[in-house]
């Protein structure tokens, strides 16, 4: 029997063992295949920043055609539901007990003013307590105001420069379709380096070692045939993650799906090896979980793009982003998903997942060493 022949049978024996441990153990699965589902749904459904019916108080002192034009204008679309028409007093009551998010001030003579040919000038006051709130509520609102004043412009005296906006990708400015391919990435970042993480430890902790170190299977084998079971794992929890997002959150694959699993499965082999590599140093399920955890979770969720630009960040931050590999699988979620990206624009996150993943597998290779001490 030739030399590779005698490697992938014992990485097959490792790996038929690994599977019998995933089958007698219940939760395994559950990490696997439904923690992701559920989280994603939990956070599909609960961080959303489109905004709808967002209470507004009304100081209309004017009280005439124009000024009740303007309010009809601002609530119409049902973005903005009118919560009281008061004086100044009661709107910053209002505002500051969370009643209202926002009060439009039209002040007196704001109908004569237009009707004399001058800007009519009125006064938004917002709750800047949450900044992406005050944000969206400032540019609704400006949206809002300007379709009104256009629509008072005569015809005939239409401006010569009119600004026609068509927004690629996503149009309807949904934040499903931004959130959900960066947070399945992150709930698998965190689902694969927990499943490794306890395996090696576990070992360890069970004593079961000693019969790996006392057959002639080597470091490597070991190492794959740990890892082989979980990738399959990992592949099926992309499946279904993605499949969630498409019908549940209407996320479209306008790209190649074969690409997306290509990019899928180099990011689970570099995130398994990871947590396998954290298994390996801590000989602790206590201290794995832990380790693997944070080693996943803020990374994740705070460097791979999926909540804050990487432009935006410190250039220390961005420099530290580059090592994380959600950062290159988000990018190539959201390319493949929404723009149908393809590979002459995505190579560089393939191959950047790719050197993560073998220098992991080698470095956790590299670091279990047979004894016991």
């Amino acid at each position: 029997m030739t030399r590779p022949m005698r490697f992938l049978i014992r990485v097959g024996a490792m790996a038929s063992k690994e599977v019998m441990h995933i089958r007698r153990d219940p939760r395994t699965l559950y990490m696997a295949l439904a923690m992701p589902v559920v989280m994603l749904l939990i956070f599909g459904f609960g961080v959303s920043f489109d905004m709808d019916r967002i209470p507004l108080v009304v100081l209309d002192g004017d009280r005439s055609v124009a000024s009740r034009s303007l309010v009809r204008a601002v609530s119409a679309g049902h973005e903005f539901v009118i919560a009281a028409d008061s004086d100044e007093a009661t709107a910053l009551r209002m505002i500051r007990r969370g009643q209202a998010l926002a009060g439009l001030a039209i002040p007196a003579g704001y109908q004569r003013e237009l009707a004399a040919g001058r800007d009519g000038e009125i006064q938004l006051i917002v709750d800047g307590a949450d900044g992406v709130v005050a944000n969206q509520i400032l540019s609704k609102i400006d949206g809002l105001v300007r379709a009104e004043s256009l629509r008072r412009i005569d015809l005939a005296a239409e401006p010569p420069l009119q600004v026609k906006v068509f927004t690629l990708f996503n149009p309807e400015a949904r934040s499903a379709l931004l959130m959900v391919p960066g947070l399945a990435v992150y709930l698998l970042a965190i689902a694969a380096v927990l499943l490794t993480a306890l395996t090696v430890s576990g070992e360890w902790e069970r004593g079961s070692m000693e019969q790996l170190f006392a057959s002639p299977v080597g470091r490597l084998e070991i190492v794959l045939g740990k890892l082989l079971p979980y990738l399959g794992l990992g592949m099926l929890q992309l499946l279904l993650v993605v499949a969630v997002g498409a019908m549940i959150f209407d996320v479209p694959i306008r790209g190649s799906a074969t690409l997306l699993f290509l990019a899928g499965f180099l990011f689970l082999i570099g995130m398994l090896g990871q947590g396998l590599f954290i298994s390996v140093v801590a000989r602790n399920q206590l201290v794995a979980t832990q380790a693997g955890a944070l080693s996943s979770l803020l990374p994740s969720l705070l460097l791979s793009g999926m909540l804050v630009p990487i432009e935006n960040m410190p250039r220390i931050l961005q420099v530290l982003s580059s090592v994380v590999p959600a950062r290159y699988f988000v990018h190539a979620m959201r390319g493949i998903m929404l723009k149908g990206s393809g590979l002459s624009i995505l190579w560089g996150d393939l191959v950047a997942l790719a050197i993560f993943a073998l220098a992991i597998i080698a470095l956790a290779t590299a670091r279990f060493r047979r004894r016991l001490a």
